[in-house]
């Protein structure tokens, strides 16, 4: 297959600016589209060029037959999705072929599979994926649902059939609440999704969110690059990421390795994804979703491999093979991801806006940022609310919290809300530091969190202008310091 010479970006914000710097490393020519409250998007800037989509800019990066008429007009020869949007859009990745451009990600029939939470749970189950108990069709009669949680056993969990990030999921424990979450769940999944349908299973207490970044070619090449703790949620939604998972058992860790590895193998995926599970106190490993496209956390696994996702993901959809074999792979140290989010932990985390008027960031080694915000930048209101993602990596476990701890405390933005301080409360608290987190972290730490940590600019700016008084007087006085 021929080189990729030009690759058009159908997303926005931090993850667009990401596969634009991967791009030019590639020497490949970058396009952006953009809504037209992102004119002013950094990401704009930096592609080699770039094109509006007028009209509503909620649908502007989700109409993908524009999308497809913009890219065949600048003569781009692949498109990359992202994540969110229309990276798991099946409908779009076949228009892309059918309009003879390379969609750099997985197959069409892989997306559609694994979109369908019912069908990728029997299909897993079938090539010997553990699961949880629980209902192998949609169910939209709250009666039939209703039952088969009796015959489940409480609690159970309702998820959206077609959905995901947390929307159109409830967890139930008594027998007498089903009825209503079943309701509030299918009517949230309507309204996200446009399908009601749900699926039932066991709920499992205290569980690790543990996901297997998986990276495959056209060849059968299938390999892993290590696990992610995702535990750290916050409304099922991913607050923190981990890589790797500081408390995994290693002989667990070695399964979830195999298990994920042989899964893909067996049913031919190709791309990069992500197989994720549930490990329960005892470590037993259940399989919940696949995620067939990158995932926002990707950071932490390219901190600790040295592997750049983005550049693989492009070059196996050239159809080229693997550039290592799985020994090759090496982990090194601890790498942490926090999701910078423009939302207001002390109001029920409700999303802001604004104008950034100070934006300090933190450096040093072992830090990265990856965003795509700067002083100045007015954030919108029509998109998710995060705005960035800080990485830290150090050699071992208690390296890595200390260093976030110093990250975080150098990070400023001024102009809204941010959930920076509950990222400094969580990087404080003694069961952090110890790695003993579950999904249900935050559910019980909230209520001892104050929200109101340390803002570490405020006292360097009264220091300084303490300073500035003393030097103010010291002239005035003709006052000698030797």
């Amino acid at each position: 297959m021929a080189k990729i010479k030009k690759v058009l970006i159908a997303n926005r914000g931090e993850i667009a600016l990401r596969i634009i710097r991967a791009c030019k490393e590639l020497d490949i020519t970058s396009v952006a589209i953009f809504s037209e409250v992102d004119v002013e998007g950094i990401w704009v800037r930096k592609a080699d060029e770039c094109y509006p989509i007028m009209g509503d800019v909620i649908k502007a990066y989700l109409d993908y037959e524009k999308i497809i008429t913009i890219a065949k007009r600048a003569n781009c020869d692949a498109i990359h999705p992202g994540y969110g949007f229309l990276s798991e859009n099946a409908d779009f990745a076949r228009a892309c072929e059918a309009n003879g451009i390379i969609f750099i990600g997985p197959k069409p029939d892989h997306i559609e599979l694994f979109g369908d939470k019912m069908a990728s749970k029997v299909a897993m189950k079938k090539v010997g994926v553990p699961v949880l108990e629980g209902t192998d069709e949609p169910i939209l009669d709250v009666n039939e649902g209703a039952k088969i949680a009796k015959e489940i056993g409480f609690p159970v969990i309702i998820k959206a059939a077609f959905g995901g990030g947390g929307r159109g999921m409830r967890i139930v424990r008594e027998e007498k609440d089903f009825r209503d979450m079943f309701e509030s769940a299918t009517n949230e999944a309507l309204k996200y999704f446009g399908r009601g349908e749900a699926f039932i299973e066991k709920y499992v207490e205290n569980p690790r969110h543990i996901e297997i970044q998986i990276i495959a070619d056209k060849y059968g090449n299938v390999l892993h690059l290590g696990e992610r703790d995702c535990s750290i949620q916050r409304r099922h939604q991913k607050v923190i990421e981990i890589a790797p998972s500081p408390r995994l058992n290693n002989e667990t860790r070695k399964e979830l390795y195999r298990i994920a590895t042989k899964a893909m193998f067996k049913l031919g995926y190709e791309s990069v994804g992500t197989v994720e599970f549930l490990v329960d106190e005892k470590d037993n490993i259940f399989f919940i979703e696949m995620n067939t496209r990158v995932q926002v956390e990707h950071p932490v696994t390219e901190t600790i491999t040295g592997v750049d996702i983005i550049q693989r993901m492009i070059e196996i959809a050239e159809g080229d093979k693997l550039q290592f074999l799985q020994e090759e792979v090496q982990f090194r140290g601890y790498a942490i991801e926090f999701r910078i989010n423009a939302e207001n932990p002390q109001k029920n985390f409700m999303p802001s806006v604004g104008t950034i008027s100070k934006y300090l960031t933190p450096g040093g080694p072992g830090v990265r940022l990856d965003t795509s915000i700067y002083t100045g930048y007015k954030v919108p209101a029509n998109y998710d609310s995060m705005i960035g993602k800080l990485i830290v990596w150090a050699l071992d476990w208690e390296g890595a919290v200390k260093k976030a701890k110093r990250a975080l405390d150098e990070f400023y933005i001024e102009g809204f809300p941010t959930n920076i301080p509950l990222h400094r409360e969580i990087v404080r608290d003694q069961d952090f530091k110890d790695g003993k987190f579950y999904t249900n972290y935050l559910d019980k730490k909230m209520e001892e969190f104050t929200l109101h940590s340390i803002d570490n600019i405020k006292h360097e700016e009264e220091k300084i202008e303490n300073i500035m008084k003393f030097i103010q007087k010291i002239n005035s006085n003709n006052i000698k310091v030797n």
